[in-house]
């Protein structure tokens, strides 16, 4: 039976339908290890042993209704599925390892922060837009 797409809640909008198809804890880390290989459901719980079974099969089914994950049967029920990234949703996969990658700097910038003066510190929680975050006055 295919399965119906969600809804854009913004259908306008391209950064809100990329974090309504990634947005979230977990989907940007299920793609992750399934760009690595094809999982049963098990091997992602083992990869991921903070996420609940119910959170899991939920992401799972987003991503699935967003054809960014395919659910393959490995034989009759009730034989275990393998979930895979599909040619559509490996066109993810530089934005996933952009996110990771900037994870890993925004984790050092951090973590280098103690050694910085309190002034250095708030100066590089400076938005954007030049005001001083919240936290910083």
């Amino acid at each position: 039976m295919p399965q119906t797409r969600r809804r854009n809640p913004v259908s306008d909008c391209p950064l809100t339908a990329a974090l309504a198809a990634l947005g979230g804890k977990w989907k940007a880390i299920i793609v992750y290890w399934l760009a690595r290989s094809p999982e049963h459901f098990a091997a992602l719980r083992k990869r991921m042993p903070e996420i609940s079974q119910k959170v899991l099969t939920e992401q799972l089914g987003e991503l699935i209704a967003d054809d960014i994950v395919l659910r393959t049967r490995t034989g009759r029920v009730p034989a275990p599925v393998v979930y895979s990234l599909t040619e559509y949703g490996r066109s993810v996969l530089p934005l996933v390892e952009g996110m990771r990658s900037w994870g890993n700097a925004h984790i050092a910038h951090f973590s280098n922060e103690v050694a910085r003066s309190p002034r250095t510190a708030a100066a590089a929680r400076t938005s954007l837009f030049g005001a001083a975050d919240a936290s910083t006055r």
